[in-house]
């Protein structure tokens, strides 16, 4: 499976999973206000601009929308730190964490996430963790609103909010009907063993006996917010759809939600290859619920 199309089917059954979608090279930042198109072979965004970039205010500037981006109101806002989030989709089972003779007991004490995943054979599953998420989103209200009229977003994808977090983990199943584990551990710093009082904080690592291709992790050590995992993705509304969809009703005023509409993939359904396949059915809803997200998830 080349890896243009995993990252695809991993971003589609992420986003069946949990209407956003996911980051499948997190290091590589999306930010709040970013915009442009997704690539149909990878599934991935291509950027075009932001919202919030200088060039942007200047084009709004043009075409008479009295808006300034740069106003504290109109800034992205910062949410609260959650606690740890683990997503997994269709055909895949979450189970209790079994000890590891490759792990210590005293690291999996202090593990700060720890589970096992049942995947389907035959099937690929995807499993997305994200460490101490913080979610970062466009304010409602004026924004949303006066932006849809920018001539520059017409037809455009646009990042409203993204998660950042200080560590993730990735895995895309291999059809084998595997079962993998993964724990978040930690480590006493060496000052600690060698029983010296100064300095040193815990080092954090991914374990996991995971073996497939598809299989990305890291953990920042001094704990910074440097990867994107998962973002929310809408497309801008035309106004004769709208018009079209309440036919001859009373006209309401429109809000954000009306003027941005969670985004549909460009792409056909996937086979289990991450390839197109117009006449594909699931034929295993049998086997697990829809998707699990574990961990509070404000969905914004």
């Amino acid at each position: 499976m080349p890896d243009i199309a995993a990252s695809r089917k991993f971003i589609d059954l992420i986003r069946q999973a949990s209407s956003k979608w996911a980051n499948w090279d997190p290091p590589i930042e999306i930010k709040v206000g970013d915009y442009g198109k997704i690539d149909n072979e990878s599934g991935e965004l291509d950027v075009e601009g932001n919202i919030y970039d200088p060039a942007f205010q200047t084009l709004l500037n043009k075409q008479g929308l009295n808006i300034n981006l740069s106003e504290p109101s109109c800034q992205p806002q910062m949410g609260g730190v959650d606690d740890d989030i683990i997503m997994s989709s269709s055909g895949v089972k979450q189970g209790d964490f079994s000890a590891k003779p490759e792990v210590s007991l005293l690291n999996l004490a202090s593990a700060s996430v720890k589970a096992e995943f049942q995947f389907q054979e035959g099937k690929r599953g995807a499993v997305l963790v994200m460490h101490k998420p913080q979610q970062e989103f466009i304010p409602r209200g004026k924004v949303l609103t006066l932006v849809h009229k920018a001539v520059e977003l017409h037809d455009k994808y646009l990042v409203t909010s993204r998660f950042t977090c200080p560590g993730y983990y990735i895995y895309l199943s291999n059809k084998s009907g595997e079962r993998i584990a993964l724990a978040l551990t930690a480590s006493a710093p060496i000052p600690a063993a060698v029983g010296l009082t100064a300095g040193g904080t815990a080092s954090m690592d991914w374990w996991t006996d995971a073996q497939a291709a598809f299989l990305r992790k890291a953990v920042d050590k001094t704990g910074q917010y440097c990867y994107t995992p998962l973002y929310t993705l809408k497309h801008r509304q035309n106004n004769w759809a709208q018009r079209l969809f309440r036919g001859g009703e009373e006209e309401e005023e429109e809000t954000e939600d009306h003027l941005w509409l969670d985004c549909a993939p460009p792409w056909q359904p996937l086979d289990e290859d991450g390839i197109e396949d117009p006449v594909w059915e699931d034929k295993d809803d049998q086997f697990a619920p829809p998707s699990a997200v574990e961990g509070s998830f404000p969905f914004a």
